[in-house]
């Protein structure tokens, strides 16, 4: 099984949500299902089924989680600090996980050409994207 980059903060955040899958989401559902059958018919009731659908989903998400967290490799979190060659436009980027990427956020995947590119350069560093829409190169202003 490959390993899954996460930063803490994003191991925290994902076992946070695995426990309250757990617990509190797992117990609504059943109170739901629970509701439903005693509702007659379990052939034609809509609610039930409803309910095992999402029974099935909470029960998949909790075995997905399970299976990334055990597989995490915690990371320590990098911000970098770049400049397409060309313009005086800076861009700040955190370096993380592809679980916990989220480019509105500037949070992107070292797995993402931007990232891959990024990983294990330095300050000075002047590396090319290899980006969907074409090759392009950046400096690195700043690593912390």
């Amino acid at each position: 099984m490959p390993n899954n980059f996460l930063t803490k903060e994003g191991y925290q955040k994902l076992q946070d949500e695995l426990e309250f899958l757990r617990t509190a989401k797992r117990q609504e559902v059943a109170s739901r299902l629970h509701e439903a059958m005693e509702g007659g018919e379990l052939i034609e009731n809509a609610e039930y089924e409803a309910a095992k659908n999402e029974q099935a989903f909470v029960e998949g998400k909790i075995q997905d989680l399970e299976n990334l967290l055990a597989a995490a490799k915690i990371i320590t979190e990098k911000k970098y600090v770049i400049q397409e060659e060309g313009t005086d436009v800076k861009e700040t980027y955190i370096l993380v996980g592809a679980a916990e990427a989220d480019p509105m956020e500037g949070k992107i995947s070292n797995e993402s050409p931007l990232g891959k590119a990024l990983a294990n350069h330095t300050v000075g560093d002047v590396v090319t994207i290899d980006a969907p829409d074409g090759k392009f190169n950046v400096k690195i202003i700043k690593v912390s």
